[in-house]
């Protein structure tokens, strides 16, 4: 990452060979947290951002993106999501949405690092808005290890709202964490996870986690594509998981008929994001 006074903030991408800039206001806060370093921006076109060890993590502008796809697509893919888990997800932007669902009666937020939350709920309230909701309890703990405790069959869903696969997350995509989820999931459950650009992780992410979710047990999985502006490539992919290698949406009518607002997520979005790009047919992951 490259930070200067001159007003721009820039994350290279080594695997692109590009870098991506956003020209800001100022520095709104720093500090290294037992974890990592968490930097807060105001930026002059996409609002506050947040960074984590110089990776953009999310921006004011865009991340009702990823905070939808991560949520709504899972959630309408299984036939009665009641208790759900989510690993990391500290800026609580994928709680939120999770909250929104009437059917969803508890939610486990399990983050490494208390500091992503509060600081959060400084700088991005609207993205806390449900984190008083009664549903929801918070567990700050490291999620590979607090998933080896959790009771057999004991959650519906399950969605990784991870940073890249490095420092505290690079757990978050190995075989052992996948088992881990596979048996925390009840009969009909589903995982989801954020897994990188197909243009650039194909290789080295996308095919060895589905992989990895495979040999952990899950009978199918699929790869869910939307767009991501302020990541590298600005084409984003999410991996769903299937205990029994049902991925369809199991709740069509809701789905057309949320009952909540959303900026990106619909119906057609949902199935729009299944299809499978022309270079990726004949080697799907």
């Amino acid at each position: 990452m490259w930070y200067t006074e001159q007003s721009w903030f820039t994350e290279p991408c080594t695997e692109c060979g590009t870098a991506l800039s956003f020209e800001i206001h100022k520095k709104l806060h720093e500090e290294q947290t037992p974890f990592q370093t968490i930097e807060i921006y105001s930026t002059k076109s996409f609002g506050k951002m947040m960074a984590i060890d110089g990776f953009v993590m999310l921006t004011e502008r865009d991340n009702f993106i990823y905070h939808e796809m991560l949520a709504h697509p899972v959630l309408f893919s299984h036939p009665e999501p009641a208790e759900i888990l989510i690993v990391g997800g500290g800026d609580c932007g994928t709680l939120r949405e999770v909250a929104k669902h009437s059917c969803v009666l508890k939610i486990l937020q399990v983050e490494i690092d208390e500091r992503v939350t509060r600081l959060s709920e400084k700088y991005f309230p609207e993205l806390c808005e449900s984190n008083h909701d009664p549903r929801i309890e918070f567990i700050f703990e490291d999620a590979t290890e607090w998933i080896q405790k959790r009771n057999p069959e004991s959650v519906d869903v399950i969605i990784v709202d991870s940073t890249d696969p490095f420092g505290p997350a690079q757990g978050l995509f190995s075989t052992p964490f996948y088992k881990d989820c596979f048996h925390a999931l009840r009969n009909d459950g589903l995982l989801v996870q954020q897994s990188e650009s197909p243009l650039v992780h194909l290789e080295s992410i996308i095919r060895p986690m589905h992989a990895c979710m495979r040999k952990a047990g899950f009978a199918a999985t699929e790869l869910i594509h939307f767009p991501q502006p302020c990541y590298p490539t600005g084409w984003w992919t999410a991996t769903i998981a299937s205990k029994t290698g049902q991925l369809s949406c199991h709740r069509p009518e809701s789905a057309r008929h949320p009952g909540f607002e959303t900026r990106y997520y619909n119906h057609a979005i949902h199935f729009a994001s299944l299809s499978v790009p022309q270079f990726m047919k004949d080697s799907k992951p």
